[in-house]
């Protein structure tokens, strides 16, 4: 392990130790937020699984309020640092500041949603508005319509952030898009949801309940293009970031180029079952134009089930799915990712009074590995034919549940690489939060997943005013 990395997993210990330190003493102070409302569809947690403070606290005195009726929002401002040098990338991983305006005003049979980020972002030096990429001083969250027609039956319309499956940080059937830039460089974590431009319509009956979307024009992850973060480039045979960043040719076909996702999903006693379908596009990169070198989209279709539910003490999951990828179903080009099995088994459980802890494992199985190995070009590393990743989470409450200190890892024993998330934030009242966390990457390889990443250690730290 080099020392940028020994200092990096420094760093975490450190921001971890912060709140592990104040376990000895916990003075007594109010309670903190109680536990977001579960789900209708899905199982009640076993006791101690579901407590965690709002992200986001927001006043409940009505007659206090200064803002009109259905406006919420919050002021935010974070930045951050890498730990070490990257000559392809800048010193300052993250420098914004934000201000979220939330509008919600509904009645019996409609209801308007509309959430919308404006922010100054220096270090992406890119201020005109692309609201597919998330670039520039405006961010459309949401703006959306929710119609009931009929007691069985809801339309959304509009932009939205949809999101299922029963994975942690792990993602099987839940093909919306996400953003891993603001993830890897210590956003909030709901904004690893990127938004989609879509229709929803939930039918609900006795016997099971049906959520179909439809999105007229793809909507792609906001992936690694190496704008913020260096990435591996496998046709550079070394890391790149801003001297080469991805070129992408994203589908972009109104009607032509469009998805569908499907979940149908019913309780079985205490337990949640689902089955699910999905026909569009991988969300990421998976594939190349020879000539051009431009990254592509190939056409994929996906169908997976999933189960979960109490067991013993905590809360079991298990998911699966299989990706066949539309124009490689044999496995013999090259430039086109093969089909896989991914398959997903998780548990979680309170370990002590305000300690929660979950364990997942997860798998990507290639499918046609001989012909892939058969037909690789010569100088490209092979992946391996099963890509296993294990990840842990423990998540602590301290301070009558207004500081919460969080650690989620991964871990590829197949990659030999890992990915360090240690977190800390503090309700200092009904409005203020600070929060303080590292994202720390480590591989034994440049061209692993985690590994390509090792240069992108950072820090970062936040303030937020809630109103």
């Amino acid at each position: 392990m080099s020392a940028d990395s020994i200092r990096g997993l420094c760093v975490g210990a450190v921001c971890w130790g912060l709140a592990a330190a104040a376990l000895a003493q916990e003075p007594s102070l109010p309670a903190g937020l109680g536990a977001p409302p579960q789900a209708a569809a899905e199982p009640a947690l076993p006791a101690g699984l579901d407590a965690a403070p709002q992200a986001a606290p927001v006043r409940a005195d009505a007659d206090a309020r200064a803002l009109p009726e259905g406006l919420s929002g919050f002021w935010e401002a974070r930045g951050g640092l890498r730990l070490q040098n990257d000559p392809y990338e800048k010193a300052a991983s993250l420098a914004e500041t934000r201000v979220q305006l939330q509008f919600e005003r509904g009645a019996e049979r409609v209801a308007l949603k509309v959430v919308a980020d404006v922010l100054y972002d220096p270090v992406l030096n890119a201020h005109r508005v692309d609201l597919e990429d998330g670039d520039g001083w405006l961010d459309l969250r949401q703006a959306n319509l929710l119609l009931r027609p009929a007691p069985f039956l809801d339309l959304k319309l509009g932009r939205q952030i949809n999101t299922w499956g029963t994975g942690d940080m792990l993602f099987i059937n839940d093909l919306f898009p996400k953003d891993w830039n603001a993830f890897f460089i210590g956003r909030d974590e709901e904004y690893l949801k990127a938004p989609s431009d879509a229709a929803k319509a939930s039918l609900f009956s006795g016997l099971a309940n049906l959520d179909l979307v439809y999105v007229p024009r793809f909507d792609s992850d906001r992936s690694i293009d190496g704008r913020r973060l260096s990435y591996w480039n496998p046709w550079l045979g070394r890391l790149a970031g801003r001297d080469a960043p991805v070129r992408a040719d994203r589908p972009d076909g109104v009607f032509r180029d469009d998805e569908w996702a499907a979940r149908l999903y019913r309780a079985v006693g205490a337990y949640e079952a689902a089955a699910y379908a999905y026909d569009g596009f991988w969300k990421s990169p998976a594939g190349s134009d020879p000539l051009t070198g431009e990254a592509r989209f190939p056409r994929l279709q996906v169908f997976g089930a999933s189960v979960r539910g109490p067991l013993g003490r905590g809360i079991l999951s298990l998911e699966g799915g299989w990706y066949r990828s539309a124009e490689d179903t044999d496995g013999d080009d090259p430039f086109v990712r093969n089909s896989e099995a991914r398959y997903l088994v998780g548990y979680e459980q309170e370990l002590a009074r305000d300690l929660t802890g979950g364990l997942q494992y997860y798998v990507e199985h290639m499918q046609d590995y001989g012909a892939y190995r058969r037909t690789l070009p010569a100088g490209l590393e092979p992946a391996d034919e099963y890509r296993q990743v294990v990840t842990v989470r423990l998540t602590r409450l301290l301070f009558g549940q207004n500081m919460r200190a969080g650690l989620f890892l991964y871990f590829s024993p197949t990659d030999r690489d890992a990915y360090l998330r240690p977190n800390v934030s503090y309700k200092l009242d009904d409005h203020w939060i600070v929060e303080c966390g590292a994202n720390l990457f480590f591989g034994a390889e440049e061209h692993t997943f985690f590994g390509q990443f090792e240069r992108n250690n950072n820090a970062y730290a936040s303030v937020r005013y809630g109103f």
